[in-house]
Protein backbone atom coordinates (compact mmCIF):
# COMPACT_ATOMS: atom_id res chain seq x y z
CA UNK A 1 0.00 0.00 0.00
CA UNK A 2 1.69 3.47 -0.88
CA UNK A 3 2.14 5.86 1.74
CA UNK A 4 -0.18 8.56 2.97
CA UNK A 5 0.58 11.67 -0.10
CA UNK A 6 2.46 14.19 1.68
CA UNK A 7 2.19 17.27 -0.77
CA UNK A 8 -1.19 17.64 -1.84
CA UNK A 9 -0.07 16.15 -5.69
CA UNK A 10 2.58 18.41 -6.37
CA UNK A 11 1.17 21.91 -4.44
CA UNK A 12 3.19 21.42 -1.44
CA UNK A 13 1.94 24.03 0.99
CA UNK A 14 4.34 25.08 3.71
CA UNK A 15 3.84 23.48 6.85
CA UNK A 16 2.18 25.80 9.80
CA UNK A 17 1.05 25.86 12.90
CA UNK A 18 -1.29 28.59 12.16
CA UNK A 19 -3.50 29.63 9.52
CA UNK A 20 -5.42 32.74 8.94
CA UNK A 21 -9.18 32.32 7.25
CA UNK A 22 -11.34 34.45 5.10
CA UNK A 23 -14.57 33.39 5.78
CA UNK A 24 -17.45 35.07 2.59
CA UNK A 25 -15.91 38.02 1.99
CA UNK A 26 -15.98 37.54 -1.47
CA UNK A 27 -19.45 37.95 -1.48
CA UNK A 28 -21.00 40.66 -3.88
CA UNK A 29 -23.52 41.44 -0.59
CA UNK A 30 -26.52 41.40 -2.70
CA UNK A 31 -29.22 39.96 -0.65
CA UNK A 32 -31.45 41.16 2.13
CA UNK A 33 -29.49 42.97 4.86
CA UNK A 34 -26.33 43.24 2.47
CA UNK A 35 -27.05 46.88 2.90
CA UNK A 36 -27.03 46.96 6.45
CA UNK A 37 -23.32 44.94 6.22
CA UNK A 38 -21.55 47.41 4.04
CA UNK A 39 -20.72 49.88 6.62
CA UNK A 40 -19.43 47.18 8.89
CA UNK A 41 -17.52 44.97 6.28
CA UNK A 42 -16.30 48.05 4.60
CA UNK A 43 -13.69 49.20 8.13
CA UNK A 44 -13.38 45.39 8.71
CA UNK A 45 -12.52 44.70 5.21
CA UNK A 46 -9.39 47.08 5.61
CA UNK A 47 -8.48 45.31 8.78
CA UNK A 48 -7.93 42.06 7.71
CA UNK A 49 -6.11 43.32 4.45
CA UNK A 50 -3.58 44.49 6.78
CA UNK A 51 -3.82 41.54 8.59
CA UNK A 52 -3.45 39.24 5.29
CA UNK A 53 -0.20 41.16 4.84
CA UNK A 54 1.36 39.98 8.37
CA UNK A 55 0.17 36.52 7.54
CA UNK A 56 2.07 36.67 4.55
CA UNK A 57 5.47 38.43 6.22
CA UNK A 58 4.84 35.51 8.80
CA UNK A 59 4.47 32.77 6.37
CA UNK A 60 1.42 31.62 7.74
CA UNK A 61 -1.59 30.72 4.71
CA UNK A 62 -4.15 31.70 3.95
CA UNK A 63 -7.40 29.84 3.48
CA UNK A 64 -10.39 31.67 1.75
CA UNK A 65 -13.83 29.74 2.93
CA UNK A 66 -16.82 31.05 0.98
CA UNK A 67 -19.85 30.14 -0.28
CA UNK A 68 -20.94 28.78 -3.17
CA UNK A 69 -24.28 31.16 -2.99
CA UNK A 70 -26.14 28.26 -3.61
CA UNK A 71 -25.00 28.05 -7.13
CA UNK A 72 -23.27 24.32 -7.26
CA UNK A 73 -21.90 25.11 -11.27
CA UNK A 74 -20.25 28.29 -9.72
CA UNK A 75 -16.47 28.07 -8.62
CA UNK A 76 -14.07 30.54 -6.70
CA UNK A 77 -12.89 32.66 -9.70
CA UNK A 78 -16.48 32.75 -11.25
CA UNK A 79 -17.38 34.20 -7.65
CA UNK A 80 -14.36 36.93 -7.62
CA UNK A 81 -15.26 38.20 -11.38
CA UNK A 82 -18.64 38.26 -11.08
CA UNK A 83 -17.94 40.64 -7.34
CA UNK A 84 -15.18 42.60 -9.10
CA UNK A 85 -17.11 43.31 -12.63
CA UNK A 86 -20.59 42.74 -12.37
CA UNK A 87 -21.31 46.47 -10.06
CA UNK A 88 -22.59 44.55 -6.96
CA UNK A 89 -22.38 46.06 -3.71
CA UNK A 90 -19.62 44.20 -2.39
CA UNK A 91 -17.26 45.36 -4.78
CA UNK A 92 -15.45 47.92 -2.67
CA UNK A 93 -14.98 44.75 -0.41
CA UNK A 94 -13.74 42.25 -2.78
CA UNK A 95 -11.49 44.76 -4.23
CA UNK A 96 -9.30 44.95 -0.85
CA UNK A 97 -9.51 41.13 -0.28
CA UNK A 98 -9.11 40.18 -3.61
CA UNK A 99 -7.06 36.68 -3.66
CA UNK A 100 -3.33 36.72 -4.86
CA UNK A 101 -1.12 33.55 -5.70
CA UNK A 102 -0.31 31.23 -3.16
CA UNK A 103 -3.70 31.40 -1.40
CA UNK A 104 -6.02 28.88 -1.08
CA UNK A 105 -9.45 28.24 -0.92
CA UNK A 106 -12.82 26.49 0.11
CA UNK A 107 -16.38 26.92 -1.38
CA UNK A 108 -18.85 25.66 1.25
CA UNK A 109 -22.64 24.76 0.99
CA UNK A 110 -23.69 25.64 4.03
CA UNK A 111 -22.57 28.24 7.34
CA UNK A 112 -19.83 26.11 8.65
CA UNK A 113 -16.57 26.45 6.57
CA UNK A 114 -15.95 22.49 7.98
CA UNK A 115 -19.33 21.15 6.61
CA UNK A 116 -19.03 18.93 3.59
CA UNK A 117 -15.56 20.76 2.53
CA UNK A 118 -11.98 19.78 2.23
CA UNK A 119 -11.14 22.27 4.78
CA UNK A 120 -10.40 19.53 7.40
CA UNK A 121 -7.88 17.66 4.86
CA UNK A 122 -6.26 21.00 3.96
CA UNK A 123 -5.37 21.88 7.66
CA UNK A 124 -4.28 18.61 8.55
CA UNK A 125 -1.34 18.34 5.62
CA UNK A 126 -0.49 22.16 6.72
CA UNK A 127 -0.51 20.60 10.22
CA UNK A 128 -2.36 23.72 11.58
CA UNK A 129 -3.24 23.85 15.45
CA UNK A 130 -4.70 27.57 15.53
CA UNK A 131 -6.97 29.07 13.61
CA UNK A 132 -7.10 33.35 13.06
CA UNK A 133 -10.61 33.41 11.93
CA UNK A 134 -11.95 36.53 10.32
CA UNK A 135 -14.96 37.44 7.95
CA UNK A 136 -19.05 37.92 7.96
CA UNK A 137 -21.13 37.56 8.99
CA UNK A 138 -20.08 37.19 12.55
CA UNK A 139 -23.36 35.82 14.20
CA UNK A 140 -23.58 33.62 11.49
CA UNK A 141 -20.73 31.62 9.33
CA UNK A 142 -17.89 32.81 11.20
CA UNK A 143 -19.98 31.54 14.32
CA UNK A 144 -20.41 28.35 12.76
CA UNK A 145 -17.05 27.73 11.60
CA UNK A 146 -15.69 28.41 15.01
CA UNK A 147 -18.02 25.85 16.84
CA UNK A 148 -17.18 23.67 14.63
CA UNK A 149 -13.53 24.57 15.04
CA UNK A 150 -13.35 24.42 18.60
CA UNK A 151 -14.93 20.44 18.56
CA UNK A 152 -11.43 19.83 16.32
CA UNK A 153 -9.71 21.45 19.28
CA UNK A 154 -8.16 23.86 17.54
CA UNK A 155 -6.98 27.46 18.94
CA UNK A 156 -9.00 30.18 18.22
CA UNK A 157 -7.99 33.77 17.39
CA UNK A 158 -11.14 36.05 16.71
CA UNK A 159 -10.37 39.50 15.96
CA UNK A 160 -12.38 41.41 16.99
CA UNK A 161 -12.12 44.38 14.11
CA UNK A 162 -11.92 41.73 11.56
CA UNK A 163 -15.72 40.33 11.88
CA UNK A 164 -18.55 42.21 11.23
CA UNK A 165 -22.77 41.42 11.24
CA UNK A 166 -25.23 43.76 10.32
CA UNK A 167 -25.24 45.65 13.07
CA UNK A 168 -22.71 46.36 16.26
CA UNK A 169 -24.64 44.71 19.12
CA UNK A 170 -25.15 41.50 16.74
CA UNK A 171 -21.18 41.63 16.69
CA UNK A 172 -20.71 42.57 19.82
CA UNK A 173 -22.97 39.95 20.97
CA UNK A 174 -21.42 36.94 18.79
CA UNK A 175 -17.91 38.20 19.62
CA UNK A 176 -18.24 38.02 23.55
CA UNK A 177 -20.42 34.69 22.98
CA UNK A 178 -17.19 32.79 21.77
CA UNK A 179 -14.67 34.47 23.95
CA UNK A 180 -16.84 32.76 26.66
CA UNK A 181 -17.70 29.66 25.29
CA UNK A 182 -15.21 28.97 22.69
CA UNK A 183 -11.87 30.09 24.57
CA UNK A 184 -11.68 32.45 21.21
CA UNK A 185 -8.85 35.17 21.43
CA UNK A 186 -10.88 38.52 20.40
CA UNK A 187 -8.24 40.92 21.05
CA UNK A 188 -7.95 43.77 18.12
CA UNK A 189 -5.77 42.54 15.16
CA UNK A 190 -3.55 45.08 15.88
CA UNK A 191 -2.64 43.35 19.04
CA UNK A 192 -2.29 39.61 17.82
CA UNK A 193 1.27 38.78 17.54
CA UNK A 194 1.26 36.57 14.35
CA UNK A 195 4.85 35.98 14.83
CA UNK A 196 4.31 34.26 18.53
CA UNK A 197 1.19 32.66 17.74
CA UNK A 198 3.75 30.22 14.94
CA UNK A 199 6.30 29.26 17.91
CA UNK A 200 3.21 28.96 20.65
CA UNK A 201 2.91 24.73 21.11
CA UNK A 202 -0.91 23.65 21.02
CA UNK A 203 -1.65 21.58 24.46
CA UNK A 204 -5.51 21.36 23.10
CA UNK A 205 -5.82 24.98 23.45
CA UNK A 206 -9.43 25.41 22.52
CA UNK A 207 -11.09 22.94 25.25
CA UNK A 208 -8.14 24.18 27.60
CA UNK A 209 -9.47 28.03 27.11
CA UNK A 210 -12.45 27.61 27.25
CA UNK A 211 -12.76 25.91 30.73
CA UNK A 212 -9.98 28.21 31.33
CA UNK A 213 -12.97 31.26 30.53
CA UNK A 214 -16.00 29.19 32.40
CA UNK A 215 -14.11 29.00 35.41
CA UNK A 216 -13.04 32.98 35.07
CA UNK A 217 -16.63 33.88 34.37
CA UNK A 218 -18.23 32.10 37.43
CA UNK A 219 -15.51 33.76 40.09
Amino acid sequence: MPGKNQDLHGNAPQAAAVALLLIDVINDLEFAGGEALLPFALPMARRIAALKRRAQRARIPVIYVNDNFGKWQSDFRKLVRHCLEDGVRGEPVVQLLRPEEGDYFVLKPKASGFFATPLDLLLEYLQVRTLVLTGVAGNMCVHFTANDAYLRDFRLVIPADCVASQSREENTAVLRQMRRLLGADIRQSAAVDLRRLTRRPHHGGATQSAGTARAKSRR
